[in-house]
């Protein structure tokens, strides 16, 4: 599957190409080459024991929203992963939230592309990470 087919396949609303924003519950609301805005209701799982929503739900979702950004990028025959992450985080944020994440491309080479996210909730900052993602060529497929 290329990126182009890969990012009209997950915008469906029952799709199946993406098994991590279904067990999240999170949508794709928009993918544009270099960038990707994606949604998710916080759900009474993603608590930890302080009843806020746990940093590793909030790092994975910037982490796909970067993700589509950057797939957004790709010609047909490449795929990326990412390579490194950083993180920050704002304010807390509780079950029941409904969250944005925007990712934008910052700078494309040849073989990495770096990114940057923020995710929102009600206009308010929750988090931001920087990513590198490093493009890799996937075999033709026969």
């Amino acid at each position: 599957m290329t990126p182009a087919d890969y990012l009209k396949a997950v915008k469906n609303s029952e799709q199946t190409v993406n098994p991590v924003l279904n067990l999240l519950g999170a949508t794709v609301i928009e993918t544009n080459p270099g960038m990707a805005t994606l949604k998710l209701t916080t759900s009474p799982a993603f608590a930890q024991g302080a009843g806020v929503v746990s940093g590793g739900i909030l790092a994975t979702l910037l982490d796909e929203t970067m993700a589509h950004a950057v797939l957004g990028c790709l010609s047909a025959d490449c795929a990326t992963a990412t390579v490194n992450m950083n993180v920050s985080y704002h304010r807390q944020t509780r079950v029941g939230d409904e969250l944005f994440c925007t990712a934008r491309t910052t700078k494309q080479g040849q073989r990495v592309i770096f990114v940057e996210a923020e995710i929102q909730a009600d206009e308010k900052s929750i988090a931001t990470a920087t990513a590198s993602f490093i493009v890799t060529h996937c075999p033709s497929e026969a």
